[in-house]
């Protein structure tokens, strides 16, 4: 548990990600309410709550 927390924490726009209901996305926004937005295809946003994010599949890395 303490794992997913600190995973779901780091999460940023940027990273590819696959949520507990299987959709593979790309993280667009971060909001401050636990609530992420994620592109799924070219066009396509849907807002997810952040806790049901199931893998990170890439990382991108932090801006300078």
């Amino acid at each position: 548990v303490k794992e997913h927390a600190a995973m779901v924490a780091a999460l940023r726009r940027g990273d590819q990600v696959i949520t507990q209901g299987g959709v593979v996305g790309k993280v667009v926004k971060v909001k401050d309410d636990g609530e992420l937005e994620i592109e799924i295809a070219e066009g396509v946003k849907i807002r997810v709550i952040q806790n049901t994010i199931a893998t990170v599949l890439s990382k991108t890395e932090p801006a300078k």
